[in-house]
């Protein structure tokens, strides 16, 4: 979710600055609705949380195939020795 944009506010800053009415008007809509694509510091952190679990999963399976490369390689070498 993305914080509002006042366009109106912007538009009179800009004016204020010497921009021509028509000239602020279209930065501040050009701002606006270039925010759409923006990610929140939420959707960031929704994001990280995501990560993490799936990170967490991949340890835990790197894990149980090493655990089971290990249990095979036992096996074979004691049937070897």
């Amino acid at each position: 979710m993305n914080a509002a944009f006042d366009t109106l506010t912007a538009a009179k800053q800009l004016l204020e600055t010497g921009l021509k009415q028509d000239q602020a008007e279209a930065i501040a809509l050009v701002v606006k609705n270039g925010q759409g694509e923006l990610a929140s510091k939420q959707d960031l952190d929704a994001l990280e949380r995501k990560m993490d679990s799936q990170f967490t999963s991949i340890r835990w399976i790197i894990g149980l195939m090493v655990a089971l490369q290990i249990a095979t390689l036992t096996a074979v070498l004691a049937i070897l020795i």
